[in-house]
């Protein structure tokens, strides 16, 4: 995930043109223990305004920057946890803290596109089917997409190709650890798909699934 052009092009923009947005948790000790990252757009509120993918979503926002087009939505990018204090409720607290930065900028909506934290044990689930999957309550059957329904988000639609990581064969084999002596589709852990090596054009190219959700804060 460190190695996407557009997200390496964008976190900087984010922290210098909404800084914001860009929210820290600190303990008692005032060390961090979570942080998350968000950039605004503009969006007319309909389902098929939302942008395509993750990446289209902050392409967006930095080009209604430049063309300054009012932002209307908070875009959320990046909630995370520090290691030693997940399961403590923290995502909840950083997406509430995405929520209130949204009422107090007047914005009518915090979009994500959100990564299902249990996608990577069902690479080969299509994104569209796991987005559906149901535990016996009713709530998604994704920890990550639950919280944001219970935290009043309304899935929307699958991303299939959220997120586009593209490099050579030897670069998927420095970041992975793998080597990938054919070329076809491997499995790789931690992700949500399977990377498709082609060795005869020295490339190897991954889109992470994402799911669509959109909090309303009117």
């Amino acid at each position: 995930m460190t190695e996407s052009e557009v997200a390496n092009r964008m976190f900087p923009r984010a922290h210098a043109d909404w800084p914001d947005h860009q929210l820290i948790l600190l303990d008692a000790s005032d060390a961090v223990v979570a942080t998350s990252n968000a950039m605004p757009l503009a969006w007319d509120g309909t389902d098929a305004h939302l942008p395509e993918s993750w990446d289209e979503q902050v392409l967006r926002s930095a080009s209604d920057l430049d063309s300054r087009r009012t932002s209307t939505a908070l875009g959320a990018m990046l909630i995370v946890v520090g290691r030693n204090q997940r399961g403590g409720g923290l995502s909840g607290v950083m997406l509430g803290a995405m929520h209130a930065a949204g009422r107090a900028a007047a914005y009518q909506a915090v979009i994500a596109c959100v990564r299902p934290t249990e996608k990577h044990r069902y690479p080969l689930t299509p994104i569209e089917r796991y987005a559906e999957w149901l535990r016996p309550d009713g709530l998604p059957f994704d920890p990550w997409i639950r919280l944001h329904v219970r935290l009043g988000g309304r899935i929307v639609r699958a991303a299939p190709h959220s997120m586009r990581i593209r490099g050579s064969v030897a670069d998927w084999e420095r970041w992975t650890g793998l080597s990938f002596p054919d070329s076809g589709p491997y499995i790789m852990p931690t992700a949500t798909s399977p990377v498709t090596i082609d060795l005869d054009r020295d490339e190897g190219v991954y889109f992470d699934q994402n799911v669509w959700v959109v909090h309303d804060l009117s």
